[in-house]
């Protein structure tokens, strides 16, 4: 059996699902798309082409391979994008979280099968349905998760609101010893500039104390205050609206003093560096324009 373990985003990363970008499936109609970056490239004709996407992942996959992580990939299934396997679960603890999505997004989770058969059944959690949740909103640190929302009253008519309120307060049932704190963040179905899909959009730890941060992305001050406050202004590399476009906040820590980054980050990997941190950079821009970048392809099992 695999116990799970994950306290934090940067601690001793031992064991991870990184998603597949085989059998991807045909480019998608605007309708089918759910965010605005992928109908901005569908219009424009740039989508990206799938032997394009799986180079990108197997240049991920090599990192880990190279930290001796414990590499584990969905079972591929037909015309179906797979990438992003921290939409569909997330460990907080020693528990797995099944997210409820969008409906058509169930398949993925069954294939990871492989994974899941390994942990005790009591520690596979779904959430009653009216909570949604996804993994990109979600991040265990230390003492605190901290968790993206959107609880405005218009949030049925936004592709881009994929966390609630009832998610907030299931999360903080589930973790009474915890500071649960929730982030209300931007949402655009229109301008990928203007929305904040998931809290890992605008902001991530990173090493033991600091933190990549986009202001714009959190539609209220006193919460993005916090955060500031909380990593302090000096440990804080703040993110302008064309670096969140691009998505620079969202690395990925294989430890607290490796963080693997896209190539052309150079202003945030120059900064990394500066701090101490090792980089490893490698080729993601083509994924990133679905919205989604390294921390979004991953779900990571089980941290030192």
């Amino acid at each position: 059996m695999m116990d799970l373990n994950i306290v934090d985003e940067t601690s001793r990363l031992k064991a991870v699902i990184l998603g597949i970008a085989q059998s991807n499936g045909p480019v998608p109609t605007i309708e089918e798309a759910y965010d605005p970056k992928s109908i901005e490239h569908i219009k424009a004709g740039t989508y990206p082409k799938e032997a394009d996407m799986i180079k990108e992942m197997e240049a991920f996959a090599s990192v880990f391979q190279k930290y001796g992580v414990q590499l584990y990939r969905p079972e591929v299934l037909q015309d179906c994008n797979q990438i992003f396997t921290r939409d569909i679960a997330f460990v907080i603890e020693d528990k797995l979280f099944h997210a409820n999505i969008l409906p058509d997004r169930e398949r993925e989770f069954e294939a990871i099968h492989e994974v899941l058969d390994m942990i005790a059944p009591e520690k596979i959690i779904r959430p009653p349905e009216e909570v949604h949740i996804e993994g990109g909103d979600v991040m265990p640190w230390k003492d605190h998760i901290f968790i993206g929302t959107y609880t405005k009253p218009d949030y049925a008519s936004y592709i881009t609101a994929r966390t609630n309120q009832a998610a907030v307060e299931f999360i903080r049932d589930m973790f009474p010893h915890k500071t649960v704190k929730s982030f209300e963040l931007r949402k655009s179905n229109t301008d990928p500039r203007e929305n904040a899909l998931h809290l890992d959009c605008c902001f991530q730890p990173v090493g033991t104390n600091k933190a990549i941060l986009h202001k714009n992305g959190f539609l209220v001050e006193e919460e993005y205050q916090y955060l500031v406050d909380y990593f302090g202004p000096e440990n804080i590399f703040e993110i302008d609206k064309e670096e969140m476009y691009q998505m620079f906040s969202n690395v990925f820590s294989i430890s607290p003093d490796v963080v693997v980054s896209e190539k052309s980050f150079t202003r945030l990997n120059n900064w990394l560096r500066d701090q101490g941190f090792t980089v490893e950079e490698i080729p993601y821009s083509e994924i990133a324009k679905q919205e989604g970048l390294l921390r979004c392809s991953t779900l990571p099992l089980i941290r030192a």
